[in-house]
C-alpha cells in the first residue's frame, strides 16, 4: 500500500489538483480541486496566477509538480553500457554543458528506458531539465498552500504512468497525447516499455486563434464557439451557418494538431533510432482533447484508431462528496496528468523522473547524511558516558576473567605445541617401521618362499632373479597409499621342457596350500616365468555360497 500522495498539473487555462492513495492496483481519489487560470491570456506569469486561483480543503502534502512548456527540455541520449557512478557524471556534464549555453540554472534528472532489441550494447537515456526559476515559481505557489513538495516531474511521464497503471495495455505501440490550452505531451509506449516521452508547444489555442481570426472575437469568446459551434466530425450536418463556419475554421489547426503527433512519431524514430516503428493507436487526454470529432478527424489522418482516454473508469472515487465528484467527471479528461503525478508519487514501482531544485537537494542530502551523522555522534557519546558511569564496576571482574583466560590459552599452547612434537616424531617412528617392515616381511617372505622352492620347483625351472619392494599391486588387493612389502620372482624354463604350463599352475597350486596367507599372481611365456607375491596382502574374502575349503 503506498502513502498519500498530491498531484499537481498548472496549466494555461486551469490548475488540477488531485490527492490520493495506490491500493489495491487501483488508485483511491481522497480529494479534487480544479480552478481556472487568468493566466491564460497573457502568457508572462501563467504560473504564478494558476496557483493564485487554487482553493484547497485538503493539505498538498507529499506533493508532485508536473512541468511542461518551453522551460522545460526533454530529450534522449545513446550511450555505452557503464557503471552507475560513470553514467551519473556524464548526465552531470551534459547538464552542466546545457546550463552554461542557456545562461540559467537548470534542475534534471534521469532515467533509462527498457531495453530495446534493435539497439545492442548500449543504453538509451532519458533526460529531462527544467529552468530553476520555473521549480522556484511553483515552490512559491505550494508554500502558499501550506504544501510540501515531494519533486517536480514532466507531465508526459506522469501521462505514461497514468496510461500503464490505468488503460488498455496490450502488446501493441500506442501513442498518448495530452492536449493541453497551449502545450502537447506526448508518449509512445511498445506495450508496457516507454519509447519516447517530450512535451510540444501546440494545443488547443491553435483552434482558439483560428476562431478568434474568423469571426474577429476575443479568445476567451473564441473558445465558447469552439465548444457550442465547431465539430471536426466527418460529413456533419451543420445546424447553422455560423456552425459550418467556425469549424471550417479550425480545419487547418486541427492539420496542424495533426502534423505535431506525425513528427513526434518521426522524431522518435531518429532519437531512439527505431526506424520501424508503426504506431497501433491513439489515445487523447486534456481539455484539448473535447473538442467536437477530433478523434475521428486524427484516425482519418493517421490510418489508425484515435479514441478517448479516461482512466477513472478504473479509479475509486467513492470518497469523495458528489459535488467533488461531479467536478471531477467534468474535467476527467484535463485531470490524467494530475492522476499520473498522485499515481508516481504514491506508488513505488512507478517509472519515474524526479527534479528537485539545488536547495532542496542539498537540505534532503543534509537530512538524510550529516545531520544523521551528528545525531548518531551525540547518540554515541552519551551511551560512551552511560557505559562509563555504569560499568566501571564490572572493570575489575572483566580483567580478573582475562587473566583466567590468558592461562587457560597458555595452558592450551603449550599442549598444542606438545601434540605437534609428538605428531612429528609419530612420522618419523611410522617411516622407521615402514622401513623395518619392507627389511623384515621380505626377508621373511624370501625366507618362506625358497623353502617351498627347494621342495616344489620343476626339475626344468630356475630362478634368475629374486627381489624384493615396497609397492602397492591392486590385483594383489595393495591399493594406493598403502605399500606392503613385495617379493618378485623371475625365472626360466629349459626348452622343450614337457608342458610347461602345467608344471607351473601345479606349482602355483602347491604353493597355494603351503603358503594359504600369501597372495600371488603369475605369468608363464615360452621361455620365462613370472610370480609377484606379498605375505602383507589383506586375505582373500570368501565370495558368497563358497564352501569354507575353498
Amino acid at each position: 500500500m503506498g502513502r498519500v500522495a498530491t498531484g499537481i498539473d498548472v496549466g494555461l487555462c486551469t490548475t488540477k489538483v488531485l490527492r490520493g492513495q495506490y491500493k489495491g492496483n487501483t488508485f483511491h481519489v481522497s480529494g479534487f480541486a480544479v480552478s481556472s487560470n487568468p493566466g491564460a491570456e497573457s502568457d508572462g506569469d501563467w504560473v504564478v496566477r494558476g496557483w493564485e486561483g487554487v482553493e484547497l480543503d485538503f493539505k498538498p502534502t507529499a506533493a508532485r509538480i508536473g512541468l511542461t512548456g518551453r522551460d522545460v527540455n526533454v530529450r534522449y541520449t545513446r550511450v555505452p553500457r557503464v557503471p552507475d557512478w560513470q553514467l551519473r557524471n556524464l548526465m552531470r556534464f551534459e547538464v552542466s554543458e546545457i546550463g552554461d549555453q542557456s545562461g540559467a540554472e537548470v534542475a534534471s534528472d534521469f532515467n533509462l528506458l527498457p531495453e530495446m532489441p534493435e539497439i545492442e550494447g548500449e543504453d538509451v537515456v532519458l533526460l529531462a531539465m527544467a529552468r530553476e526559476s520555473l521549480l522556484d515559481e511553483h515552490l512559491q505557489g505550494l508554500t502558499a498552500l501550506k504544501g510540501t513538495l515531494d519533486c517536480f516531474s514532466p507531465g508526459a511521464i506522469a501521462l505514461y504512468n497514468a496510461w500503464m497503471r490505468y488503460g488498455v495495455v496490450e502488446d501493441d505501440t500506442v501513442l498518448i497525447a495530452n492536449v493541453g490550452h497551449d502545450n502537447l505531451d506526448v508518449v509512445i509506449a511498445r506495450g508496457t516499455d516507454l519509447l519516447f516521452a517530450r512535451n510540444l508547444s501546440g494545443g488547443g489555442r491553435l483552434f482558439d486563434d483560428a476562431i478568434a481570426q474568423r469571426f474577429s472575437v476575443s479568445p476567451r469568446q473564441a473558445s465558447k464557439v469552439k465548444r457550442e459551434m465547431a465539430s471536426l466530425r466527418p460529413g456533419i450536418s451543420h445546424p447553422t451557418p455560423n456552425h459550418e463556419r467556425a469549424s471550417r475554421a479550425i480545419l487547418g489547426a486541427a492539420g496542424q494538431l495533426l502534423s505535431l503527433l506525425q513528427s513526434a512519431v518521426l522524431f522518435c524514430k531518429s532519437q531512439v533510432k527505431v526506424t520501424g516503428l508503426k504506431v497501433d493507436r491513439v489515445m487523447l487526454c486534456g481539455g484539448g482533447a473535447a473538442l467536437d470529432g477530433l478523434p475521428q478527424y486524427l484516425s482519418g489522418g493517421m490510418n489508425v484508431p484515435v479514441e478517448l482516454f479516461d482512466p477513472f473508469r478504473v479509479v475509486d472515487t467513492s470518497k469523495l462528496d458528489p459535488e467533488t465528484a461531479d467536478a471531477l467527471e467534468e474535467h476527467k479528461l484535463e485531470a490524467v496528468v494530475a492522476l499520473g503525478l498522485a499515481t508516481m508519487g504514491s506508488d513505488e514501482a512507478s517509472y519515474g523522473l524526479e527534479i528537485l531544485p539545488e536547495p532542496v537537494v542539498k537540505r534532503r542530502e543534509f537530512l538524510a547524511g550529516p545531520l544523521w551523522l551528528i545525531a548518531a555522534a551525540v547518540l554515541a557519546v552519551a551511551f560512551l558516558a552511560f557505559k562509563v558511569v555504569h560499568t566501571s564496576g564490572a572493570l575489575e571482574e572483566i580483567d580478573a576473567e582475562n587473566r583466567t583466560l590468558q592461562r587457560q590459552v597458555a595452558t592450551a599452547k603449550r599442549t598444542h605445541k606438545e601434540a605437534d612434537e609428538l605428531i612429528e616424531q609419530n612420522g618419523e617412528l611410522r617411516a622407521m617401521v615402514g622401513l623395518l617392515q619392507h627389511s623384515a616381511g621380505t626377508g621373511e617372505q624370501a625366507a618362506r618362499v625358497m623353502t617351498f622352492l627347494d621342495e616344489n620347483l620343476p626339475r626344468d625351472f630356475w630362478l634368475r632373479q629374486i627381489s624384493g619392494e615396497l609397492a602397492f599391486d591392486p590385483e594383489l588387493g595393495i591399493e594406493h597409499g598403502d605399500q606392503r612389502p613385495l617379493l618378485l620372482l623371475r625365472g626360466q624354463i629349459r626348452e622343450g621342457t614337457q608342458s610347461p604350463v602345467q608344471q607351473f599352475e601345479a606349482m602355483r597350486d602347491a604353493m597355494r596350500r603351503a603358503l594359504p596367507v600369501m597372495r600371488h599372481r603369475g605369468e608363464i611365456t615360452r621361455d620365462g616365468f613370472s610370480i609377484d607375491l606379498s605375505l602383507f596382502a589383506p586375505p582373500l574374502e570368501v565370495r558368497a555360497g563358497e564352501e569354507e575349503e575353498d
